[in-house]
């Protein structure tokens, strides 16, 4: 017997669950969708694990360098476990039922994890500033102490910053429709089919994105452009090219990242740009924890080199 998804308080029916509608309006093409964004997981998964792997066992990524990156891929295994477990589901079974308190945990983990990773990227770019730019004050200036310091702060904060932001959206009715026109439980989709005053908590959400992004952005920004200019100082040609392709493709990415999360949470909707934001959600929702191993780190000479020792090794004990 199914249970009943509504309640009646007072006059209006409040509702027990949503129906995250995903790409429901590419209906016919939900096994091609689920066979990508299966693959997409696992290679993501697989992409993110290994460089954890490759940066926990060998002593030369022992580094602030790698430490932030296995910082990142850690962020991105939980930031795709969070988003694209449920949408696989509902592809591979049809049914997409997620409950209140479910959607709200998803929110939850969710805004954490992107804060977090809004400031890790900086505090990434920084150690990079630092590195190329103040060479002979790097090691003092990150230090071992710091860079546990800095990571334990990004995590904790990130975790607590949207705590408030969450608990409102907690307190809020939802009367229906019950239909989320998104592939996970994000706050504007959500706030849509509230039945109670909202004002509070569109408020809190638009400082805390502004917060989180913002500040966060222009930061990185500024100092990839500090690297940048300091490269283009290279007197090495092919020198000045490596490094400038790196930093470049380091920059693309992280545009994408938070230029898609400033169009969604911090740009006025319109009905064009309401249409576009499961585009904009799967780029750094879906594609950015995908390629971020290969752009920040597979790529790397170091990793490489790793990446042999261990393979290496491997065979040796076959």
């Amino acid at each position: 017997m199914k249970l009943t998804t509504n309640i009646l308080v007072g006059n209006e029916t409040t509702i027990m669950e949503f129906i995250l509608l995903g790409f429901q309006d590419l209906g016919n093409l939900n096994g091609l969708l689920f066979l990508l964004f299966l693959a997409i997981y696992l290679a993501t998964m697989a992409g993110n694990s290994l460089i954890v792997v490759l940066v926990v066992a060998d002593h030369h990524l022992h580094t602030p360098m790698y430490f932030f990156l296995g910082n990142l891929s850690c962020l991105e295994i939980c930031y795709s476990s969070t988003i694209l477990p449920r949408l696989l589901a509902g592809l591979l079974t049809g049914d997409r039922a997620v409950s209140v308190p479910g959607c709200i945990v998803q929110l939850y983990l969710f805004a954490s994890l992107a804060a977090t990773e809004c400031c890790l990227l900086s505090v990434m770019s920084y150690d990079r500033y630092l590195a190329v730019c103040k060479p002979l004050h790097y090691a003092a200036l990150m230090n071992g102490r710091l860079c546990l310091q800095l990571a334990a702060g990004l995590w904790i904060g990130g975790f607590l910053s949207v705590s408030i932001f969450v608990f409102l959206m907690s307190q809020l009715t939802f009367c229906g429709p019950r239909e989320i026109d998104h592939f996970f439980c994000d706050f504007r989709p959500m706030i849509k089919l509230s039945c109670t005053d909202t004002h509070m908590v569109e408020i809190t959400g638009f400082m805390s994105s502004s917060l989180f992004t913002l500040p966060p952005f222009l930061l990185t920004l500024a100092s990839y452009v500090c690297i940048i200019s300091s490269i283009l100082r290279i007197p090495s040609t092919t020198g000045r090219k490596k490094a400038f392709s790196t930093c470049s493709s380091h920059l693309i990415v992280v545009t994408i990242f938070f230029g898609t999360l400033i169009m969604v949470y911090l740009v006025p909707q319109s009905d064009t740009l309401g249409d576009l934001n499961k585009v904009f959600s799967a780029f750094y929702g879906v594609l950015t924890p995908l390629v971020n191993p290969l752009i920040y780190s597979l790529r790397n000479k170091e990793v490489k080199e790793a990446l042999r020792k261990v393979f290496l090794r491997f065979l040796s004990f076959k």
